[in-house]
C-alpha cells in the first residue's frame, strides 16, 4: 500500500508539475513557488492531528481516509483549467501523505513491538522505491504521450485507486483498545491530552530535534549538492545523477538492516553514530571536485542518514504510552516536514554571503553535530 500510495503522489508532481503549471500560465515568482510547496503545507498541518486521531479512533480508519484521498485526488487534476485550481488540488492531495505515513508507522510500531526499528525501516525503504520509480514512469508516460497530462494523471489515479483497494481489508479488523479508549472521553479532550503528554516528555522533543536536523540537512543536500556539482565541480548531468541516486540506494538498502541493529543494541548508539557519519563528511564537500570523492561522501552521508532515521520513529514510539504512539510519530513527521522546508530556504541565504558553499555545507555539519550533542546531553538527564 505504501509503495503504491507514494508512487502515485510522487508521480503527480515529478516531473510533470512544473510543465503542467507552465501550461496553465501560472504567474512567475511567488505563485510558481506556491504550486511547488502547496502539497507540503498539509503535511505540516495534519501529521500530528492525524496521529492523535488514530490513537483515539483507530489506525485503520485514518488510513482508510488517507487512502481515499490518494484515490480521489488524481482525478481532480483532469478537471483543472486554471493555475489557482492546481494549487487547490495540490493542497488537497498533500493531506494524503501527511496522514498516511505517520499513522502507518504507528500501526507498525504497535503491531511489532520488538521489531519496531526493522519493520518501520522496511516500510520506509519500500516507500522510497515507489518514490524512485515515480519520476521514471511519469517521465516515460509524458514522453510516450507527447506531454498528455490527462494520460499521466489517469495513471496516477490507477496507482491511487489500487492503494485504496489494498486498504479495504483494514475495514474488517477491529482495534478493541482504541474503541474502549474512545468511549471514555471526547475526541478533542483526548487529542489535547495526547499533545500534553508529548510536551511533557523531553525525550520525544529531543528526538524530534534530531529528526528535524536530519531532514533540514537532507532537503539542503538534495538541492545544493546538485548546484555545487553543476557550478563548481563541473560534473555532467549523468555523473550528478549517479551521485544523487547513490544516496537513495544507500538509504533504501541499509535502512531495514540498521533498524534491525537498533532493535538489538538500542536506539542510542545508531543515532549518535549516524549523526557523526552523516555530518562530518559534508564539511569536506567544498574542498573537492573529484567525482570519486563526492561519490564516497554521498554514500557515507546516506548511510549516516539511514542510521539515524531507522531509529528515531521507533525511539519516539517507545518513549510514550501505547495510547499516544500515533501522536508521537505524528509530531515527528510534522517537525520533519518543517526541517525539510526550512533547510533549503536558510541555506540559500548562506550561499549568497561571502561564506558561499564552504559556509553552507559547514553549517549543515554544525547542525547535525549539534543535534548529536543535544541528544547526548538528554541521555545524561534520563
Amino acid at each position: 500500500m505504501g509503495a503504491l500510495a507514494i508512487l502515485s503522489s510522487t508521480m503527480s508532481k515529478n516531473p510533470v508539475l512544473p510543465i503542467f503549471a507552465e501550461s496553465l500560465q501560472t504567474p512567475e515568482g511567488f505563485w510558481t513557488g506556491f504550486v511547488a510547496v502547496a502539497s507540503t503545507i498539509p503535511g505540516i498541518l495534519i501529521s500530528l492531528p492525524a496521529g492523535s486521531l488514530s490513537d483515539i479512533l483507530g489506525r485503520r480508519k485514518v488510513l482508510l481516509v488517507s487512502s481515499f484521498i490518494f484515490a480521489s485526488a488524481p482525478f481532480l487534476y483532469l478537471l483543472i483549467n486554471s493555475w489557482w485550481q492546481l494549487i487547490l488540488v495540490r493542497f488537497y492531495h498533500g493531506f494524503a501523505t501527511g496522514m498516511f505515513v505517520p499513522v502507518a508507522e504507528a500501526l507498525i510500531a504497535e503491531t511489532f513491538p520488538t521489531k519496531r526499528g526493522e519493520r518501520i525501516s522496511l516500510f520506509s525503504s519500500i516507500t522510497i522505491i515507489g518514490r524512485t520509480i515515480a519520476p521514471i514512469l511519469g517521465g516515460f508516460i509524458l514522453f510516450a504521450t507527447n506531454n498528455n497530462f490527462h494520460s499521466l494523471y489517469l495513471a496516477v489515479g490507477a496507482a491511487g485507486v489500487t492503494a485504496f483497494i489494498t486498504a479495504l481489508p483494514f475495514l474488517k479488523r477491529k482495534n478493541v483498545e482504541n474503541k474502549k479508549f474512545k468511549e471514555k472521553a471526547t475526541v478533542l479532550r483526548d487529542v489535547l491530552k495526547g499533545w500534553k503528554k508529548i510536551a511533557e516528555t523531553p525525550g520525544v522533543l529531543t528526538v524530534g530535534f534530531v529528526e528535524a536536523s536530519q531532514y533540514y540537512t537532507y532537503g539542503s543536500v538534495e538541492f545544493f549538492l546538485v548546484k555545487y556539482m553543476e557550478n563548481v565541480a563541473n560534473l555532467n548531468s549523468f555523473l550528478q545523477g549517479i551521485i544523487m541516486a547513490c544516496i537513495l540506494i544507500a538509504v533504501t538498502i541499509s535502512k531495514p538492516y540498521f533498524g534491525r541493529v537498533s532493535d538489538r543494541i538500542g536506539r542510542k548508539i545508531p543515532i549518535i553514530t549516524g549523526c557523526i557519519i552523516s555530518g562530518v563528511p559534508l564539511a569536506f564537500i567544498p574542498f573537492s571536485t573529484e567525482f570519486s570523492v563526492l561519490l564516497l561522501i554521498a554514500i557515507l552521508y546516506g548511510l549516516g542518514f539511514s542510521l539515524v532515521t531507522s531509529s528515531t520513529p521507533a525511539l519516539a514510539s517507545e518513549l510514550v504510552p501505547i495510547k499516544v504512539v500515533g501522536a508521537a510519530i505524528g509530531f515527528l513527521s510534522t517537525i520533519m516536514d518543517v526541517g525539510q522546508t526550512l533547510g533549503p530556504i536558510i541555506c540559500s541565504f548562506i550561499l549568497i554571503t561571502i561564506l558561499g558553499y564552504k559556509g553552507l555545507f559547514f553549517s549543515l555539519t554544525i547542525v547535525l553535530l549539534s543535534s548529536c550533542i543535544l541528544f547526548l546531553k538528554s541521555l545524561k538527564h534520563n
